[in-house]
């Protein structure tokens, strides 16, 4: 028999939960398996994948942070559509989803934890902790996770890790002169990749000074930072201030980031905080050495001396002298790059992922 499941997230946009969620939802096995996605609040670009893959898509139009007519919209469309399983994704989705779920009377709900969060203030760790008790199994995709959670009082038993998957890349279009020309970057300029949202906890800033840094060292490298985000004004404003707008480039958000990647001698990631980053699982697949900040996540990814570097938070120095390390080095980035390709691409498969919430799914429903 079919077993209808619901997958429940925010938005779609292109960020790391909103990506597994649809690599999931168009991979479960047809026809054991009928996934429908609710949208909380609004779509975005990957909702086209997921209809292409004959995924259906509601809306359900949530506005603010407390919308109880929100909330009625989804218990009625979850009590229509009523899937065997709930899965939920996202503070905001396990929040309003599960309890809509639970008013719905659906009996199999399962929530997603993608981050650790130390934002999360004392009530919103305090519904976590009630609806936990509620929910037969949370989702994270790394240990650190899940222990963050279990430090807060959620109960141990109910964790269940199922890390990443990501796709092998296809190899890119782009000759390296011809990505150098179209950035207006002179030959032979070296490139370090920073794909971030623009927010706090990515410590971009961090990232602008160790620039700042390599520039007195090697003056031929430059910093791309990919993405948006509501601190754009102020980190374009800091590199002002310290006069390196011929090394750091803002390019916006982009839709062609695996073309991108192929041509990085290094990725950045100066994080405070992570689950399990997908930007480090692209870059690592694309064969590019990675420099990242020691925190749980990265940790789970990045092997120190074999696929690239682990350096403090807040080490502006310590990005510098490893990068530096990378650039000098031909057959060490060589060496890093492959290794890291070949760690994503046996540990870290779409296929795995898939696999492994199936499983989940049958051990619960049946």
């Amino acid at each position: 028999m079919t077993k209808r499941i619901l997958q429940i997230i925010p938005t779609l946009d292109r960020s790391g939960a909103e990506k597994q969620l649809t690599l999931l939802a168009a991979g479960l096995p047809r026809p054991e398996f009928e996934t429908h996605v609710c949208l909380l609040t609004r779509t975005g670009p990957l909702a086209a994948e997921l209809e292409a893959a004959g995924v259906p898509v509601v809306l359900i139009g949530k506005s603010g942070k407390v919308d109880p007519a929100s909330f009625l919209r989804l218990k009625r469309h979850i009590a229509e559509l009523r899937p065997d399983l709930v899965h939920t994704w996202l503070f905001a989705a396990n929040g309003y989803g599960r309890a809509a779920a639970l008013a719905a009377g659906v009996r199999h709900v399962v929530a997603g934890e993608r981050c650790v969060d130390p934002w999360k203030a004392w009530h919103e760790l305090a519904i976590d902790r009630w609806l936990a008790r509620r929910t037969e199994r949370i989702v994270v995709n790394s240990a650190g996770v899940r222990d963050f959670y279990v430090r807060h009082g959620l109960p141990t038993e109910k964790f269940v890790v199922i890390p990443n998957g990501i796709a092998p890349p296809a190899p890119s279009n782009l000759g390296h002169n011809e990505l150098l020309a179209e950035l207006g970057l002179p030959a032979g300029a070296r490139l370090v990749g920073a794909i971030n949202r623009l927010w706090p906890q990515k410590r971009l800033k961090d990232l602008i000074w160790a620039a700042d840094l390599l520039k007195v060292i090697r003056d031929d490298v430059h910093l791309l930072i990919v993405g948006d985000g509501p601190q754009r004004d102020r980190l374009e404003r800091f590199r002002r201030q310290v006069k390196i707008e011929d090394k750091v480039h803002f390019l916006g958000h982009r839709n062609d980031v695996p073309r991108l990647l192929p041509h990085f001698d290094a990725l950045w990631l100066a994080s405070e905080y992570e689950g399990l980053p997908n930007v480090v699982m692209e870059a690592m697949a694309a064969g590019v050495p990675v420099v990242a900040t020691d925190i749980s996540g990265n940790r789970d990814l990045v092997v120190p001396g074999e696929t690239g570097f682990l350096v403090p938070v807040g080490g502006r120095a310590a990005f510098a002298r490893e990068t530096k390390r990378i650039l000098d080095d031909a057959d060490l980035a060589r060496r890093l790059g492959e290794a890291g390709r070949q760690r994503v691409l046996t540990e870290f498969t779409i296929e795995r992922m898939v696999d492994r919430h199936a499983a989940l799914y049958r051990e619960l429903l049946d």
